[in-house]
């Protein structure tokens, strides 16, 4: 199979595709052993920039992109290769300051300063230490990801691996989505990973929205280089119409739509795809940001306008009570202001979590597309009455970001913090063994675990037996906390003969301490115990989501709170529900000002006449809309 030249439209060049595997080094302590044997340091993270402010941050990204352009505009001049060098030495200087991780620098003499540099870096990166939040709530989550095997960072910058523990939350989310968009009417396809370049430059808005986002293949080999240093782009291979990496779908899919939508009856079409995507970040965060992610996308098309609105404002229900029933994260549901629009929609719908930082997290969209992509691709329909008509469309998604949301809503110092209804195993049983040499105590206590296992089952748990030898019972138990497990069951010689085994929840109201359970009555508690928890983390962080929500400030007042409220920061400030008149260039003045958005016109704030006889709090002027201001990821 042939090999692809992948070219950014940013200065950066990707050579083919490689995959690679690291090997996973679990370890288990319990709490006070860790605290006494392992010392707070600086954690490896995705992204080494966290002690800048975002202003730097911003500041250092603008100066890599002009000393990048000015690097290839003289190399497209013939200027001389010293010249260049020392241009390229200051712009890995500055990526350096960006990311120290994404340069690599040279250990001159091997000496011994480097060599205890590199094993400072190897020791920190297995590191089981978990940052307080108070601490450094992003260093929390970095080390959050790491220690509890979720994800790791990849040999591709600004891509993950996400680990089998982290696949399979994916899993269980994708796993309910389905069923709900099956339900909704949509059917699963799937469509090219390229898409021509061509077909971006139909629709304006989508391609100037997408455009600094993509990777572009150019070539469809490599070659040897004449000089024998290694492979390059073939110049005979190049491609007359480039590809471009998907960064969503819309392009390819209406595209085929033209082809399978010729009569109102061929109407609604309704189809999903679950699917990679690429977007190029130079700013990344596992989960939150990053250049591939995971995701679903759905895309309809409709006979009339209400029809296609309808659909819309049905999946961001959907995803609403995805995040609501199965990830107990309260969301609010909203409409998006024109700035904050996907490219190409007439309109943005959307929904918004709290992080425990006070920083919103967009969790998912729905976009009514109107008729602008049926009309690009030509896609028509004949109706009833024999006209033929411009189709409508939306388009859905959710993605992998979901996971970053999951993790900071509920978990705490000590690990992860899972809702029963997404763990991978909801109960763990940890055996605690009987003497020595004693076969029939093993025995025993084998044949109550076994009925344990079965009792469980038949409640439609998720159940682990953890009878790992090699491990203490402590060990165990400390993993699985960590790993965010929300019960855990432990049963021995002394618990068979009374015929009870001891609950220990991870988490809500009952965590505080161990219960002691008939074994005869213990999967019926089990499931009950575990539907209280699912509703214990609900209503916890549904309290702290009205709670952050400050109503009645001026924008002076907002914008001395919003001072210093980096992600960092734990608590945060939280949001803010406003009366707004919609004002593009205002809008972006109070992103200057303050780095606050509009994350959404909260659904249940805007209902008729809610503003009327109300100010906006920044121009004075009427207001349109109560608006949502905060800080997001």
């Amino acid at each position: 199979m042939a090999k692809c030249m992948l070219f950014l439209s940013r200065p950066i060049m990707w050579i083919g595709l490689f995959a690679v595997a690291s090997r996973y080094r679990a370890r288990a302590f319990s709490n006070q052993a860790l605290r006494s044997t392992v010392t707070c340091r600086r954690p490896f993270v995705c992204n080494a920039s966290v002690g800048l402010s975002e202003d730097q941050k911003t500041q250092l990204e603008k100066q890599i992109k002009d000393k990048g352009d000015e690097i290839r505009n003289l190399k497209e001049g013939g200027a001389e290769k010293a010249t260049i060098a020392t241009l390229v030495d200051e712009l890995l200087a500055l990526k350096a300051k960006l990311d120290p991780t994404s340069v690599k620098v040279k250990n001159k003499g091997n000496s011994k300063h480097g060599q205890k540099q590199e094993k400072k870096v190897e020791e920190e990166a297995e590191s089981d230490f978990i940052t307080a939040r108070s601490d450094d709530y992003s260093k929390w989550y970095q080390d959050l990801i790491r220690v509890t095997g979720l994800a790791e960072s990849s040999p591709v910058r600004g891509c993950m691996v996400i680990k089998p523990w982290g696949m399979s939350l994916w899993d269980a989310v994708r796993n309910d989505l389905d069923r709900r968009i099956q339900e909704h009417g949509a059917e699963n396809a799937y469509f090219p990973l390229l898409i021509p370049k061509s077909f971006l430059s139909k629709e304006a808005e989508h391609v100037d929205g997408f455009a600094k986002e993509c990777a572009v293949v150019t070539h469809h080999r490599l070659t040897a280089a004449s000089d024998g240093s290694g492979l390059i782009a073939d110049p005979e291979a190049e491609l007359e119409d480039p590809l471009i990496v998907r960064p969503t779908s819309e392009t390819m899919i209406w595209y085929m739509f033209r082809k399978w939508i010729n009569s109102y009856r061929d109407l609604p079409l309704k189809v999903n795809q679950w699917a990679n995507v690429m977007r190029w970040e130079l700013r990344t965060r596992p989960f939150l940001r990053t250049s591939e992610f995971l995701w679903q996308e759905g895309h309809t098309a409709h006979a009339t306008a209400e029809g296609a609105k309808e659909d819309a404002l049905s999946m961001m229900e959907n995803y609403a009570e995805l995040c609501e029933e199965v990830l107990a994260m309260p969301v609010v549901r909203g409409e998006k202001s024109p700035s904050e629009r996907f490219a190409g929609a007439e309109a943005t719908y959307t929904i918004e979590a709290l992080m425990q930082n006070g920083w919103a997290l967009q969790s998912g969209t729905s976009h009514f597309l109107g008729q602008s992509f049926g009309k690009a691709f030509d896609v028509t329909f004949q109706d009833k009455s024999g006209k033929q008509k411009d189709v409508w469309g939306t388009s859905w998604g959710v993605s992998t970001r979901l996971l970053g949301a999951l993790i900071m809503t509920h978990s705490d110092d000590a690990g992860l913090v899972l809702p029963p209804r997404v763990s991978p195993i909801q109960v763990v049983i940890v055996p605690i063994s009987a003497k020595k040499n004693d076969e029939d105590g093993q025995k025993i206590i084998s044949e109550a675990v076994d009925s344990l296992h079965t009792n469980l089952k038949n409640q439609g748990l998720k159940v682990k037996v953890d009878d790992r030898d090699f491990l203490r019972n402590g060990a165990k138990y400390f993993e699985w906390e960590r790993k965010g497990v929300p019960l855990r069951i432990e049963i021995g010689p002394r618990d068979v003969k009374n015929g009870v085994c001891v609950f220990k929840y991870r988490a809500g109201d009952m965590s505080n301490e161990k219960q002691s359970v008939s074994l005869n009555e213990a999967a019926l508690v089990a499931a009950s115990g575990l539907d209280s928890l699912q509703e214990n983390l609900f209503d916890a962080a549904k309290k702290r989501l009205d709670e952050s929500i400050t109503e009645n400030v001026t924008y002076e007042e907002m914008k001395t709170a919003l001072e210093g409220d980096e992600a960092s920061t734990y608590p945060g400030s939280g949001l803010y529900l406003v009366p707004w008149k919609c004002d593009a260039q205002n809008e972006k003045k109070i992103k200057e000002e303050c780095k606050a958005t509009i994350r959404c016109y909260p659904i249940a704030r805007n209902e008729a006449g809610a503003v009327d006889g109300k100010k906006c709090f920044y121009s004075g002027e009427d207001a349109t809309h109560f608006a949502l201001f905060g800080r997001a990821f």
